[in-house]
């Protein structure tokens, strides 16, 4: 009885939908109510196509001392939930950034929208960095106003596939790991949150100035190729022709109405653990830039 009451305790910390040991349930899980799409039917190669794989539902892209590699949706979005399964490369990975991310910036150069998930590689011992970011109006143009929000994670992200989505409606954004909610960005007023359709994104590349320990170690292609695994791709929502009465998928059991409170704890569970920088807290940055904190 004891070892059966043990048992159930596990599965309701843990799910069978691929949670961590450890991580809390968060009583909703988005991914489940969009189904996969194949690479071919909702993507097409944007650059470096020579760096880049197919071999049955995995993508698999590659950095090296020539070029990196990317994909871009085929249809623009102006709400929705999009996600994939991403398996990253472990050992050296310094200046290497993996990344999943919403983005208008080729329709609308110089003055662009932004939501992004990235991977920021790392060295042997150090765990990854998960950067959040959400830019609008151009303000990741010019004088950069990143609203950056970083977390290590609660598994080891070379091992195994883990799914990793934003949310995006015309009220919040929300971005998940496996499900688990990390961060909410509401929409305070329009001139910081994104409102113009975006596409949807994938890409590996040299992010050597910034994106390990702030650009001190930069990417040393002696560790070339540098891989990432994508798969599992989920994309459902608003294209930018749909009609008025179009809704996006909820982020939560009850629509309009935020996360649940199972939801919420999850989060609180996830920032309380894993948030390692807060662009809100960072006495360095001007305030005045980002009135939402």
């Amino acid at each position: 009885m004891a070892l059966s009451l043990i048992f159930l305790a596990l599965l309701v910390l843990c799910p069978s939908s691929g949670h961590s040991q450890g991580s809390p349930s968060p009583g909703y899980y988005p991914s489940s109510r969009v189904a996969t799409s194949s690479f071919d039917r909702e993507f097409r190669t944007l650059w470096g196509s020579q760096h880049q794989r197919r071999e049955q539902d995995v993508i698999t892209l590659w950095l090296d001392k020539s070029t990196g590699s990317g994909f871009k949706s085929l249809r623009p979005y102006r709400s929705g939930y999009f996600g994939a399964s991403i398996k990253l490369q472990p050992g050296f990975t310094a200046g290497v950034d993996t990344s999943l991310y919403l983005s208008n910036n080729q329709e609308h150069p110089g003055d662009h929208d932004e939501v992004d998930i990235e991977f920021l590689g790392t060295t042997p011992g150090k765990p990854y960095s998960l950067q959040t970011n959400v830019f609008a109006r151009g303000s990741g143009d010019r004088n950069v106003i990143g609203r950056e929000m970083k977390f290590t994670l609660w598994f080891d992200p070379t091992q195994d596939f883990h799914h990793y989505a934003i949310l995006w409606n015309p009220n919040e954004i929300v971005f998940f790991v496996d499900d688990i909610p990390i961060r909410t960005y509401n929409r305070k007023n329009e001139a910081t949150f994104p409102t113009r359709p975006m596409w949807v994104y994938g890409s590996i590349w040299d992010a050597s100035d910034w994106a390990t320990e702030n650009g001190r170690i930069k990417a040393d292609y002696r560790y070339q190729p540098f891989v990432a695994k994508y798969r599992n791709f989920k994309l459902a929502g608003c294209t930018a022709d749909s009609s008025s009465s179009c809704r996006p998928p909820s982020p939560a059991p009850l629509r309009n109405q935020g996360l649940s409170r199972q939801q919420m704890a999850a989060l609180a569970w996830a920032q309380r653990n894993f948030l390692v920088y807060n662009y809100c807290h960072d006495p360095k940055r001007d305030h005045t830039q980002t009135p939402e904190c």
